[in-house]
């Protein structure tokens, strides 16, 4: 009773205790200024005006310019927080209004409603979809090609996007046993996202393939480099094979088994000796065509034959790759590495919250998330200390990302008091030098 409203609080346990709330001058976000660093190396979120995306707004009442409200779309993401509800107390975190920038650095950030009109109102109209689904790109040029490539492999995957009422183009999907979108991405080797494609619930894993496939591959396609692909058994099908080949891509694709695909492996089913202890693992490679097929193909196998088992595991690989079987199979094996980004996509960025009635506005959503996603992983890439060179971006997020900082205000700077636990100032210090080598690598980039 009588409490003053700015008067701190106290817990009975210890009365020595006083609990003071000061939004505006702390962050538990302090760990988003290196992303903000690396993103001015590269000029990533800097040049948007330049790329043609449309700005319908006009007059004097506009807030924010169309730069500042995509960082803070893309950095909220990041941060973890997946949905525009959470912008109104991120406007007058500290943090986020430097990394935001703009008006956002002496005032205040977008508001819910702003970013939220901003999100489904401007970026959802078409040309800014379409360039928005090309910005993934833009990005990976700018920040891979400091250093020439000698060869690119591409992964490609879907995934299930759970869904939640009556959102438009959710549909129940067998496979995953739920009502979902049902997104496509493709990856790179190093993790990147090159392009992500939101697609309704129940089409089949490989649809809509070359909408996702034909730009990535376009961006690399006077480039002087070997490329290769990857993919599950939802891409056995002769046009991908008959792209890829006309593309001059090496590809290894899983394809389903059938009798006349056994029929040609059967001196590897040849039952081993009783008593095995270790798994036996043969591999064979022979032609192959299909009836669906304009030629004959390469088909590798893999034989396992485990102990106690009555029968044995085999599976085929379809490749133009005129390496050995065994080094055939183990290329393919990588692609499980593109799963274990979309678990990081799907636990770190939380890219399956696409909460919007409308299908157009949780594609939007979706790229944005992409965007978040490929900042996170440019960082791991490039710019962390070989002693956390291994962290998730999980970890990251928690870790990094997650700094406590008590903001004080001078005249002339913004000093960040940052807490130092699970990132000591040594490898903070570490993480900016890399980032201040990188800048020196470009000495085109300017400031954002």
């Amino acid at each position: 009773m009588g409490d003053c409203q700015n008067d701190p609080l106290r817990v009975d346990f210890d009365r020595r205790i006083k609990l003071e709330f000061h939004g505006a001058n702390v962050t538990s976000d302090a760990g988003l200024l290196p992303y903000r660093e690396l993103d001015d190396v590269f000029n990533l979120t800097a040049k948007t005006k330049e790329l043609g995306f449309i700005d319908p707004r006009k007059g004097k009442n506009t807030q924010h310019i169309f730069t500042a409200l995509l960082r803070q779309a893309v950095y909220s993401r990041l941060a973890g927080y997946e949905d525009t509800n959470d912008a109104d107390r991120l406007c007058v975190d500290p943090a986020m209004r430097q990394v935001v920038g703009g008006r956002a650095k002496e005032r205040a950030a977008a508001s819910t409603s702003e970013i939220g009109r901003f999100e489904t109102e401007i970026l959802s109209r078409p040309k800014n979809t379409k360039l928005l689904m090309d910005f993934s790109g833009t990005w990976i040029d700018r920040v891979r090609r400091r250093k020439r490539l000698k060869k690119l492999t591409l992964d490609m995957d879907s995934s299930v996007s759970p869904t939640h009422g009556q959102q438009e183009g959710s549909a129940y999907n067998g496979y995953f046993g739920c009502t979902c979108y049902h997104p496509l991405f493709c990856f790179n080797q190093f993790g990147d996202l090159e392009r992500a494609l939101l697609r309704k619930g129940n089409v089949h894993s490989a649809h809509d393939w070359k909408l996702v496939l034909e730009p990535v591959v376009a961006r690399y396609r006077n480039e002087n480099l070997d490329r290769f692909f990857r993919g599950d058994a939802a891409f056995a099908n002769p046009d991908m094979y008959e792209y890829l080949e006309e593309e001059d891509f090496y590809y290894a694709i899983r394809i389903p088994a059938n009798v006349a695909l056994e029929r040609e492996i059967g001196h590897l089913l040849k039952r081993p000796r009783r008593g095995q202890k270790q798994t036996i693992v043969r591999y064979g490679a022979f032609m192959y065509r299909a009836q669906s097929w304009d030629r004959h193909r390469r088909v590798v196998a893999k034989v396992e034959w485990h102990p106690g088992q009555l029968f044995p595991e085999f599976g085929f690989i379809v490749t133009n790759i005129w390496k050995t079987a065994e080094e055939v199979v183990r290329f393919y094996n990588k692609r499980g590495t593109a799963e274990q980004w979309i678990k990081e996509g799907k636990y770190a960025i939380k890219w399956t919250r696409l909460s919007c009635h409308d299908f157009k506005d949780n594609q939007v959503r979706l790229q944005l998330f992409a965007l978040a996603y490929n900042l996170a992983n440019f960082l791991r890439t490039v710019a962390l200390p070989k002693g956390i060179s291994h962290w998730s971006l999980t970890t990251l997020k928690e870790k990094l990302i997650k700094i406590g900082a008590k903001v004080i205000r001078h005249a002339g700077y913004l000093t960040f008091q940052m807490a130092e636990v699970a990132v000591p100032r040594k490898v903070f210090r570490a993480i900016l030098r890399r980032i201040a080598g990188l800048r020196r690598a470009i000495p085109c980039a300017a400031p954002g």
